[in-house]
C-alpha cells in the first residue's frame, strides 16, 4: 500500500508544501491535524512560523521542503511561479523529490502550461496532478473545500486520502490540466455573476430601488448566484470590500479562461469582455483591492464619490 494511503492507519506519510500564503496555510494545517508530517515552505517567515507553530516543519527552501516527501503540494500565485519553485536552481523542489513521488498542483495555473510542467517531471520519474480548490479562506480552515483533479487516475487514488484532508468534494475532471481549465472557467462564471449583479443593484438604486429588497429578490428569484447570496449585503452594499479574495487573482483566473477560449480557437468574446473589464478595474483600483470592489469601480465610472 502506498505510503499516502496508509496514512490514517500506519506511520504518518510525508508532504511537502509549498506556498504558505492565506490559503495554503490553512489547507497545511488540515495536513497536519490528520496526521501527517508536513514539510512546509515559503519565502515569508512569519508564515513558516505558523505551520512550525501549528505542528508542521518549518523549511528554507522548495527543495528541503520536498526532501523525503510522498507529495509535494503547490499553492502558489501562478504557474510561472510553480514551475520556478519546482526546476529553477539548485533550491528548487525537484530536484529533491524521489522517484515515484507525487506533485499535487493546487495553484491556479494555465492549463496548458500545467501539461508542459508534467511533461517536464515525467523525465525525473515525478507525476503530477492539477488540483485547484474552491470555497474561500473559510472552507480551507475547516477542510470542507471543492478539489477538482486532473491527471491520471491511479495517481489520483494515490493521493486522494491528501486532497480528502483538505477538502469534502472531490471531482475527477479528466487528463492532467482538466482541473487548472476548470478552475478557470469556474471562476470566470463567478466573476461574471460578480459584476451583473453589482451593475444591476447601482442601477436599481438610481432607479430607486432598495439595494437589500433587491438582494433578496435576486435570491428568491432566477438571478440567484454565489455574489447575491454570499457577498451582496456583507462586503458589497456595506462597502466593506473585504470578502478575502484579491481583484488580482480574479483578473488572472479570467484571462486564463479567455486564454483557453483562444487556444482552442474559440469565439468567446463575453468572456473576452470580462477580461478587460476586470483588468481596467485592477489598474484602478490596484493590486491590493478585494474582487468585490469591482462594485466600487462601477461607482467611479459614474462619477459617484470614492467609496474608500
Amino acid at each position: 500500500m502506498p505510503a499516502l494511503e496508509q496514512a490514517a492507519t500506519a506511520a504518518p506519510a510525508t508532504v511537502g508544501f509549498i506556498g504558505l500564503g492565506t490559503m495554503g496555510l490553512p489547507m497545511a494545517r488540515r495536513l497536519v491535524e490528520h496526521g501527517y508530517t508536513v514539510r512546509g515552505f515559503d519565502p515569508v517567515e512569519p508564515a513558516r512560523a505558523a505551520l512550525a507553530a501549528a505542528g508542521g516543519v518549518a523549511c528554507a527552501s522548495a527543495a528541503e521542503a520536498a526532501t523525503g516527501a510522498d507529495a509535494v503540494v503547490t499553492m502558489l500565485p501562478d504557474g510561472a511561479v510553480v514551475r520556478a519553485a519546482m526546476l529553477d536552481g539548485p533550491a528548487a523542489a525537484a530536484h529533491a523529490m524521489r522517484r515515484g513521488a507525487v506533485l499535487i498542483e493546487m495553484s491556479s495555473s494555465a492549463p496548458l502550461a500545467t501539461r508542459a510542467l508534467g511533461d517536464a517531471l515525467a523525465q525525473a520519474g515525478i507525476a503530477v496532478v492539477d488540483a485547484p480548490v474552491s470555497g474561500g479562506v473559510r472552507k480551507a480552515e475547516a477542510g470542507t473545500l471543492s478539489i477538482m483533479a486532473g491527471g491520471d487516475l491511479d495517481v489520483i487514488a494515490q493521493v486522494r486520502p491528501v486532497l480528502r484532508a483538505m477538502g469534502s468534494n472531490l471531482f475527477e475532471t479528466g487528463a492532467l490540466g482538466s482541473a487548472h481549465a476548470m478552475k478557470a472557467l469556474n471562476n470566470y462564471v463567478s466573476a461574471a455573476g460578480l459584476i451583473a449583479a453589482c451593475e444591476a443593484i447601482q442601477i436599481g438604486r438610481a432607479f430607486g430601488l432598495d439595494p437589500v429588497v433587491m438582494t433578496d429578490i435576486l435570491n428568491a428569484s432566477t438571478g440567484r448566484n454565489n455574489t447575491t447570496e454570499n457577498k451582496l449585503k456583507p462586503f458589497i452594499l456595506t462597502e466593506r470590500y473585504d470578502s478575502g479574495f484579491g481583484l488580482a487573482l480574479m483578473t488572472k483566473d479570467i484571462g486564463i479562461a479567455a486564454g483557453l477560449a483562444d487556444a482552442l480557437d474559440r469565439a468567446a468574446p463575453f468572456s473576452h469582455a470580462v477580461a478587460d473589464f476586470a483588468r481596467q478595474a485592477l489598474e484602478r483600483l490596484g493590486r491590493e483591492a478585494d474582487h468585490t470592489a469591482v462594485d466600487r469601480y462601477l461607482k467611479l465610472l459614474n462619477g459617484e464619490r470614492d467609496a474608500g
